[in-house]
């Protein structure tokens, strides 16, 4: 049994608060850069050198690469062989937000009640997604969304007759339907299977896997590459002003789901697709 204090997860949250929102993670870096060498439009490839030199500008004054800071979204695979001490982990997590927050002079952006839309200052709470796993270790992934993209996520729960075809449809209208409203290049995260609630979850976790990863599954690999190619054929481009990259990467996690159902979510991503992680 390993013990690991409330106050050690406390200031790592708030530490991977801010690197999240200031750093633009190396493998988005790399796809805007192989972005820039597809691009044939004047216009979005204008859009993406500002990308580009809007992350560096970020990084080296220690500012966020965009305003909207987003709702501070918490994974933690906590090692079944840890004994959390001093608190109760979830407080630990939302105070590592608050303080990441404000120190940080972070934008708040979360309202208390979905209808009464009073701010609650320091961007808490967070929604934190917890997993038991083997080991006595405690990894943290700090996901920031904001919510022009996140405005523009979608959910169908197909037949499952209407299989692949059905999927592409989907993924094709949810897309274009949004046009430039995520602040295109984006990255899309696409959950198959499960249950609805299953299906939204590993979608979003879809977003955090590296821009050039390929799915393990050749038939999801496949697909994954199809659907970017027809996604980057629609010609909203950068910024929404026309182009060849509409989207830098497009990533599946599929899970085993009931013989009546193919639920499918698509959560869309800026892209920033902003996150920092670290092992305690």
């Amino acid at each position: 049994m390993r013990e690991i204090s409330v106050d050690l997860i406390r200031d790592s949250v708030a530490r991977l608060c801010q690197d999240a929102n200031i750093l633009l993670p190396p493998d988005i870096q790399a796809a805007l850069r192989e972005a820039v060498k597809q691009e044939t439009s004047p216009a979005g490839l204008a859009v993406l050198e500002d990308l580009l030199e809007n992350a560096a500008l970020a990084g080296k004054m220690h500012l966020p690469i965009c305003q909207d800071t987003g709702m501070a979204v918490v994974f933690a695979d906590i090692g079944q062989e840890v004994h959390i001490t001093g608190g109760w982990f979830e407080d630990a997590v939302r105070l590592g937000v608050a303080d990441g927050y404000t120190s940080g002079y972070l934008r708040p952006s979360v309202v208390s009640d979905p209808l009464l839309r009073q701010n609650t200052g320091d961007n808490t709470p967070p929604v934190i997604h917890t997993r038991i796993v083997p080991g006595d270790q405690l990894h943290l992934t700090v996901a920031p969304k904001g919510f022009g993209s996140e405005n523009m996520s979608a959910t169908r729960l197909l037949s499952p007759s209407e299989g692949r075809d059905g999927i592409r449809r989907f993924v094709l209208e949810t897309v274009e339907k949004a046009g430039p409203n995520p602040c295109p290049p984006v990255v899309i995260g696409i959950g198959l299977g499960g249950t609805l609630e299953k299906a939204a979850l590993l979608a979003k976790q879809a977003l955090l896997l590296p821009a050039q990863s390929v799915n393990e599954q050749a038939h999801l690999a496949d697909l994954e590459r199809d659907l970017l190619q027809a996604v980057n054929r629609l010609g909203i481009g950068p910024g929404g002003l026309g182009g060849r990259v509409t989207a830098l990467a497009l990533h599946i996690l599929a899970w085993p789901t009931h013989i009546a159902g193919l639920p499918v979510v698509l959560n869309m991503s800026c892209h920033a697709t902003r996150h920092a992680e670290a092992t305690l």
